[in-house]
């Protein structure tokens, strides 16, 4: 291995073309960590938002795109003893994906599941860590209640659509065409939604209200989001494609008893991590390798081309997943 690295930058803040070939450092492991040869990089709205300079990275954090990934790990940092070299992995990233190498704490790895390609396993971290630490672990989701998930074709979306299912819950969705909604329906979604055409709020309450609710759309969905609730349902917000800011009536969460709650990931600590890694690879894990679930992908990119992916991730025609091929 060479000193360095071919990688994507951030020039400045603005559109896709601001991102840019370059050559970098080969990163080193430090204490924990280890470094994985990239041989796929996920492509995630948040990477869209840093480039735009809307979503800073932590300071600890390389300033280079990507927070998942998938290859072989060629390094290990002093106090590594669950990996070794030459292992297939997938793992979430502080950041720093969009390169040949990258450094990151060796308990945010996975093993790649039994079954699965290294371009499948590039797909899983970021949207599964989400999925199942708001889903699950946040929203306490059980078998039997009802889920609503708004952008059901996005990575997010078949994600949560797929897991939701696989544990017993009633799956609702909305998405923005006949198309997406039937790819929904074929994930196990009970109803998916063309919000073009219908009102998710007059669907849902036909139901009884969701108990649960995932949505990164926010804006006015926010307040629709609390009329579709069931009493003591819960909502969740993880993103705000429409904007955090509306009016809204807290009698009524007070009146009916609603949980609004919401996170990101990134900036939660490394043990927090660690912690949804190792309940992925008890509980979710299996069921990749019996292939109960599997990750659903849109499109596949050369690293040099990633102003084109994320052409395509934020012209909101994909279904699924998009990869940029490192290696």
């Amino acid at each position: 291995m060479g000193d360095m690295m071919k990688a994507v930058e951030i020039t400045e803040s603005g559109g896709p073309d601001v991102l840019q070939l370059t050559e970098r450092p080969r990163p080193s492991p430090g204490q924990g960590e280890v470094v994985i040869r990239l041989s796929y990089a996920g492509v995630n709205r948040p990477d869209a938002l840093q480039r735009a300079g809307l979503y800073a990275p932590p300071p600890t954090a390389s300033d280079l795109p990507g927070l998942e990934g998938a290859g072989e790990v060629v390094a290990l940092g002093e106090g590594v003893s669950d990996w070794q070299i030459g292992d297939q992995v997938c793992a979430l990233l502080p950041g720093g994906g969009y390169a040949e190498y990258v450094a990151t704490p060796a308990a945010h790895c996975l093993p790649v599941p039994a079954g699965l390609s290294l371009d499948q396993a590039a797909c899983l971290p970021e949207t599964f860590f989400t999925v199942w630490s708001n889903v699950f672990m946040r929203g306490g989701l059980k078998a039997g209640e009802r889920f609503l998930v708004h952008g059901g074709s996005s990575g997010i979306g078949t994600t949560a659509i797929q897991l939701a299912h696989a544990f017993g819950a009633r799956v609702f969705t909305t998405a923005g065409s006949d198309e997406k909604c039937a790819v929904c329906r074929d994930l196990g979604a009970e109803q998916a939604i063309n919000y073009r055409e219908a009102d998710f709020v007059e669907a849902m309450r036909a139901e009884g209200g969701a108990n649960l609710i995932l949505d990164m759309v926010g804006g006015d969905y926010l307040p629709r989001n609390v009329k579709s609730l069931a009493d003591e349902g819960r909502l969740i917000q993880i993103a705000f494609l429409q904007g955090p800011k509306v009016e809204l009536n807290f009698a009524q969460i007070m009146m009916r008893r609603l949980t609004i709650t919401g996170s990101t990931l990134r900036p939660q600590s490394d043990l927090a991590k660690a912690t949804i890694a190792e309940a992925l690879r008890e509980q979710v894990w299996p069921m990749l390798e019996a292939g109960r679930i599997a990750p659903v992908m849109d499109s596949e990119y050369a690293l040099t081309d990633a102003a084109q992916a994320h052409a395509r991730m934020e012209g909101s025609g994909h279904i699924g997943k998009i990869v940029l091929k490192v290696a």
